[in-house]
């Protein structure tokens, strides 16, 4: 069974020599391995996820916020991860930006996003002029144009800029946590066809008997999720 993922640390990245690992690839494995199928990695950009999906051209895709507009044309297996978004800044965090609000309000300050994640919808909802506005296909794209001072700060979800920086030993930016209150934390879903109804069950079933153990916690444990972040999943309806 082939799985689409994109390079976004830590839930997907990939070694010299070609290996994938990450938190969703390395569940994603586990989920195969379970079903008896072989695990077969597809490196794509986000905006070809769910259009790919339908096309069959891969059976899973990694964790997506299954939003109701997603949710007409795949399927969503129960959560596994739940986050809060972040921006990822310069270091020192020259803007003073503490979030959308606060960088759709400053007129200088130029934000970068990817295209069709979640995080671009936010933005325009927060009145981001779409002159500021800059989008962009992949993670390192976006992260780049941070570093190279293209952007100004780069919205995504906090965990993957946590991972960014960890796997880049990036000591020129910082990521600066969005608070809830102003979006609260979403919940990550493996997506699948519609039509794969029998294949949605076994994998929610699969999930239903890892997620919350010891093995699961240490997976998570590898790629920077910390206890509470698995509590805010498992405590979520449907969670477990």
């Amino acid at each position: 069974m082939r799985f689409a993922y994109i390079i976004e640390p830590p839930f997907n990245d990939r070694t010299g020599s070609g290996a994938v690992f990450g938190h969703d690839a390395d569940l994603a494995r586990h989920i195969f391995f379970q079903l008896g199928e072989d695990f077969e990695p597809v490196e794509t950009t986000f905006a070809k996820l769910l259009p790919g999906l339908e096309k069959g051209n891969w059976q899973m895709t990694t964790g997506l916020f299954a939003t109701p507009e997603r949710a007409r044309n795949a399927a969503f297996t129960r959560p596994v991860w739940a986050l809060g978004d972040g921006l990822l800044v310069k270091r020192g965090n020259p803007l003073g930006l503490s979030g959308y609000r606060s960088t759709a309000k400053d007129d200088s300050a130029r934000l970068a996003v990817i295209r069709d994640q979640v995080q671009e919808r936010t933005a325009r909802s927060f009145s981001m002029p779409p002159e500021l506005l800059f989008v962009y296909d992949t993670y390192d794209d976006a992260a780049e144009a941070v570093r190279d001072g293209d952007v100004d700060a780069y919205a995504s979800v906090n965990q993957a800029h946590r991972g960014y920086i960890e796997r880049t030993d990036a000591a020129h930016v910082e990521t600066i946590a969005v608070p809830a209150e102003e979006v609260a934390p979403g919940m990550g879903s493996f997506a699948l066809r519609r039509s794969d109804r029998h294949l949605l069950t076994r994998v929610n079933e699969i999930l239903d008997g890892y997620l919350g153990t010891a093995a699961h916690r240490d997976l998570a444990a590898r790629y920077g999720f910390t206890g509470d972040d698995l509590d805010l999943l498992l405590s979520r309806p449907g969670a477990t």
